[in-house]
């Protein structure tokens, strides 16, 4: 079991790799980028330029505590993301699903996102 788990994460990081190859965020067009463990989400706007970090949201606060990381705490995340993202006047996003399948969580929390008003 270990070895598999071990060959998963390494297929990410490999796929993780070869994305960030690609995909730069500025100040005009941040990335966004997702991590997701058996617990938590965490989300963060970044501008690579300034290799700053705009804005982030997890399910570490106080107030998404209780969030699991599932596809409904992924929808109500990302909701609250692109509320933060439009009183901060960012409209348009990189989108960096850091080596993880377009599917499920991930899927669950870009498309919250987008119905939120960002775009990308």
């Amino acid at each position: 079991m270990l070895k598999k788990l071990t060959e998963k994460n390494r297929k990410r990081l490999h796929r993780k790799i070869h994305i960030r190859k690609r995909i730069f965020g500025t100040a005009e067009r941040p990335r966004m980028t997702v991590t997701r463990s058996n617990t938590n989400l965490y989300v963060q706007v970044i501008n690579d330029d300034e290799g700053k970090t705009l804005a982030a949201i997890s399910t570490m606060e106080k107030e998404f505590a209780a969030l699991k990381p599932n596809i409904d705490g992924a929808t109500k995340l990302g909701e609250a993301l692109g509320k933060r993202l439009q009183e901060k006047k960012i409209k348009t996003v990189v989108f960096d699903r850091n080596g993880y399948l377009y599917h499920g969580v991930v899927k669950a929390l870009a498309d919250a996102t987008r119905k939120a008003g960002i775009e990308f």
